[in-house]
């Protein structure tokens, strides 16, 4: 008897090992979203502690994305060396321990230096975090499943700024630092008792052990067991090669597509999420009426990442995500037009922030079947570095333009363009088709 155990994960139905595996990705990520806005929950106390400038502010906040830009692009390929479990286990350490560090700091710079080594931790685990989640769910629900990580790190950062507003007003700001370092601490035993190492991994890797690893997953999964590892039809590259591989004649076509892709999204995203409740000001409405739309903003895209991946177990995903860029730009087009009725202004604040919040959620997920899984890692960790940049340049564009005289209705149908141009070169994107080998199987 043979079989693809692949093929067998990826056809069959979902066991409870792997809806823990999730569960436990889910979380990683809702530690993320704490973890990375926690400077902006405690930046007023710090600046007012330590008497710092709206400059020097500014880099404090900037120092996390830059850790995480270094963690995606220098770590997160290790995922694809030495296994998605240890870089995870090894990334929360090192946020964890810079977390509960930056609750004794005794000035920015040494602040400033924590916050770049918790974001290397924090944009190395939502990489692979990602990327096992989507390994370790059947191809039903696997759209679920990794819109379901996207969706934890808007929850974190939701619940993260109610539980920073109790700890400052009660014990200050360095509480918050000291509540995420232990609650990223806490999350270590439950990686190493609820997140196996990828299947994937195991069968193209082959590390020490790998045949009873895989066989004790399969018994756990209710998969047939290997009587031998498969036969390898390309031998395991380097992390370099791995990088040099993204390039070649077989991918450099997908790579430079998906790093526009990635840019082009997380460059709409944060322009949308950073200056809404400023133009909506400028538009027209007041102040604490931009904000409440901002929150619902931000709302709106808890549950757009979860529709996403219900959708996505019912049609294709690639179908489904450009439905939602171009929806995103039809909605942004008519959003500074609907604040003469606050209440329509609302609903599509709502809308945006669902529908923008979900081209992220479909994305990551949408990466995880464009590359085989000797370079997903190190694929998804260089678009999310490449991110960053758009993440970046976004809202100082904004504001550039802004200056030189152009309105926010023509920001936001700017801002439409790129996403409808976006769904039109996702077209182009080849998904994988790595060939599956057949493995010998003894029968249970």
């Amino acid at each position: 008897m043979s079989t693809d155990l692949r093929a067998a994960l990826d056809d069959g139905p979902m066991s409870r090992t792997q809806w823990v595996a999730i569960a436990v990705c889910l979380l990683l990520n809702m530690l993320d979203g704490f973890d990375v806005l926690v400077m902006a929950f405690t930046g007023k106390s710090v600046a007012a502690e330590w008497g710092l400038s709206a400059t020097q502010l500014g880099l404090l906040l900037s120092a996390a994305p830059v850790g995480m830009a270094l963690g995606s692009m220098l770590v997160a390929p290790w995922a694809d060396r030495i296994g998605r479990r240890p870089i995870i286990l090894g990334c929360l350490t090192l946020s964890s321990v810079a977390m509960l560090l930056s609750s004794l700091t005794q000035s920015a710079g040494q602040l400033g230096l924590l916050r770049v080594l918790a974001g290397i931790g924090i944009g190395s685990i939502i990489a692979s975090s990602s990327v096992a989640s989507a390994e370790w769910s059947n191809r039903r629900w696997r759209g679920l499943a990794v819109s379901l990580n996207a969706t934890g790190y808007a929850l974190g950062a939701t619940l993260g700024g109610l539980i920073a507003v109790v700890l400052i007003g009660g014990y200050g700001w360095r509480a918050v630092f000291l509540f995420g370092g232990v609650a990223t601490t806490v999350a270590i035993p439950l990686v190493i008792w609820g997140l196996p190492e990828s299947m994937d991994f195991l069968l193209n890797r082959r590390p020490a052990g790998a045949l009873t690893r895989i066989n004790k997953l399969a018994a756990r999964c209710r998969l047939p067991q290997l009587t031998a590892l498969p036969e390898q039809l390309t031998a395991p590259r380097s992390v370099s090669g791995n990088y040099r591989e993204l390039l070649t004649p077989r991918l450099r076509r997908t790579t430079l597509l998906m790093w526009f892709v990635f840019f082009a999204v997380m460059a709409g995203f944060y322009f949308v999420t950073s200056w809404t409740p400023t133009l909506l000001v400028q538009a027209g409405l007041t102040p604490a009426q931009g904000l409440t739309a901002g929150t619902l903003l931000n709302l709106g895209g808890v549950f757009g990442s979860a529709l996403l991946g219900v959708l996505a177990a019912r049609f294709a995903l690639r179908s489904v995500l450009r439905g939602y860029l171009v929806c995103t730009a039809v909605l942004l087009a008519v959003f500074i037009a609907s604040t003469s009725q606050l209440g329509l202004a609302f609903a599509v604040g709502i809308g945006v922030g669902l529908l923008v919040n979900g081209c992220v959620a479909g994305l990551f997920a949408f990466t995880a079947t464009v590359y085989d899984s000797q370079v997903r890692a190190t694929g998804f960790g260089t678009a999310l570095a490449i991110s960053r940049t758009g993440a970046i340049l976004a809202p100082f564009a904004a504001g550039a333009l802004l200056d030189a005289g152009m309105s926010p209705q023509q920001l936001y149908l700017g801002a439409g363009a790129l996403f409808v141009v976006t769904a039109v070169v996702l077209s182009f994107v080849r998904v994988a088709t790595s060939p599956r080998v057949a493995a010998p199987v003894a029968a249970h």
